[in-house]
């Protein structure tokens, strides 16, 4: 009679038979079991008190079917017993920094140390003793409640038509799977930055008419700024969107693909079903028959899963419990640091704003978006300006210390009111370096240029300056090396108070030699 295995039900079908009178041999016959079988399971039972006509219970058929049916441990074999001598050995090379591979480890195992086992038996040792690629238990998850939950994904489709132009870049998707129907979007974009993701998630809550309260991102740079799997920190700009939607955001751990799995296999099911085999002449066109396969066909299949429509449970159970979907995009801000110079500006996206006196030489941080921008010294706002375009700036004059507001509210004339002060020449410098279409761009030169007639004295920067112009240098750190020259060659007294002012340079001329004369003019003074 061919091995078969007995169930707890077939054990206690015959032990209520033999609790009723019949025999070994007759049990064995109409229950079908072999008669040396039925001969153990009866033994037991009168080794245990059973008695006949009595029938047992269910602890006592459990019992004596776990008794039987145990099977005493088999005797390792003499491979297993070689391998085992070698296991500490064998942990320490899975243990290395570079581990090796089994196959090298059997490799050496023979040359080296005379193993005689086969790499089958050494497959299954390490296998059961050490635990090697032994696969975890799959555990299935219920679905989150609904409206609880979205899962994100980027995937790569293909390429398609960049405007009118006809050259081609390459598109992807940002698939948008609300975990409890299944119901998804797809917006194609040809970036994966923050920005891009924010107006495709704002485009899936106005699509789906409703915002969930939870996002499972993967580690995506637009969100995640530094992955980790206990406290993952998001970048500044989708933080900020993140609190405007009120939307709290759970990124998956790395290559733990699992943790989203209701999105992670939709990207290749996009790319088969709605991407492969058609033809977008833009983007825009892409957008909008993506939008229209989402509601049309991926909608209204029958999920493999649930075995069920995902825009019929999406309209009737998860698209109530949605909050409300944002009535315009979010404008998403620029998020940076920025040093406060002397005089009293930051530059953000190429443009300058002014910031009070007590934060100079500090670092701050700075929010830009659309309209505003805003100062923060940690936690605290110093300071918001309008947004202003790249070239121009935004100073408010109560940022300068008490006297010096007139630096902020005419600072090209007060510079060159203050270098003509200094000389003629000086002041003629400093409109030369001030010229141009933005003269505040080179104010810190001008300042520069100030400081060397307080350091050196209005005579020796005159006399520098005028020799400059004469050889049309512009450059106010040349004219401060040769002061610092020239002030190293000087020897004053010990009773000057003061600087004393430099003699013309050598071969400097008068202005009279520089103007432009008429021709014979000379001749005709003469």
């Amino acid at each position: 009679m061919s091995y078969r295995e007995l169930s707890v039900i077939d054990v206690r079908e015959m032990l209520r038979r033999w609790a009723a009178g019949h025999s070994d041999r007759k049990i064995a016959r109409e229950t079908g079991t072999d008669r040396k079988t039925v001969v153990r399971y009866t033994q037991l039972a009168k080794e245990l008190g059973l008695t006949r006509g009595v029938q047992p219970s269910d602890d006592e058929v459990h019992e004596i079917a776990q008794r039987v049916q145990s099977r005493p441990l088999v005797e390792p074999s003499a491979e297993w017993l070689e391998i085992m001598r070698y296991k500490a050995q064998i942990e320490a090379w899975f243990e290395a920094p570079r581990p090796l591979r089994l196959t090298k480890i059997h490799k050496l195992l023979t040359q080296d140390y005379g193993l005689t086992a086969s790499y089958a038996t050494l497959r299954r040792f390490v296998q059961q003793e050490l635990g090697w690629h032994k696969r975890a238990p799959t555990i299935r998850l219920d679905d989150p409640p609904a409206g609880e939950q979205a899962q994100i994904d980027f995937g790569k489709m293909g390429v398609i038509p960049d405007g009118s132009d006809g050259r081609h870049r390459v598109l992807w998707v940002l698939v948008v799977t609300l975990a409890h129907s299944r119901y998804q979007f797809v917006w194609p974009s040809f970036t994966q930055t923050t920005e891009a993701v924010c107006e495709a998630l704002d485009r899936a809550w106005q699509f789906f008419g409703g915002t969930p309260k939870v996002i499972v991102p993967d580690n995506m740079k637009a969100i995640v700024a530094q992955p980790d799997e206990l406290s993952p920190k998001l970048t500044d700009a989708f933080l900020d969107y993140a609190q405007a939607r009120d939307i709290f955001v759970d990124p998956a751990r790395i290559r733990s693909p699992k943790d989203k799995a209701r999105v992670e296999n939709q990207v290749a099911y996009v790319r088969e079903s709605w991407f492969d085999g058609e033809a977008f002449a833009n983007i825009a066109e892409a957008r909008e028959s993506a939008a229209r396969w989402c509601r049309d066909v991926a909608g209204m299949r029958v999920h493999g899963t649930t075995r069920k429509v995902p825009r019929e449970v999406f309209e009737t159970h998860e698209k109530p419990t949605l909050r409300p979907a944002p009535s315009e995009l979010f404008d998403v801000p620029i998020w940076t640091e920025a040093k406060v110079h002397p005089d009293h500006h930051i530059q953000v996206a190429k443009a300058l704003y002014s910031v009070p006196t007590k934060y100079l030489h500090k670092t701050v941080r700075v929010r830009a978006d659309r309209t505003t921008v805003k100062v923060y010294f940690g936690s605290e706002l110093i300071k918001m300006h309008p947004r202003k375009a790249p070239g121009q700036r935004s100073t408010d004059p109560n940022d300068y210390p008490v006297g010096k507001a007139a630096y902020a509210r005419s600072s090209i004339d007060t510079i060159l009111v203050k270098a003509k002060e200094k000389g003629a020449h000086v002041g003629i410098y400093a409109e030369r370096v001030l010229s141009g279409p933005l003269p505040w761009a080179r104010m810190r030169q001008a300042y520069a240029l100030l400081r060397l007639c307080d350091k050196y004295g209005d005579g020796r920067v005159e006399a520098v300056c005028q020799s400059a112009l004469a050889f049309d240098v512009i450059d106010v750190a040349r004219i401060g090396r040769m002061l610092k020259t020239a002030a190293k060659l000087a020897t004053p007294t010990p009773r000057e108070a003061k600087v004393v002012q430099l003699t013309l340079p050598r071969f400097a001329r008068a202005e009279d030699h520089f103007r432009t004369q008429r021709k014979g003019s000379s001749q005709e003074e003469a």
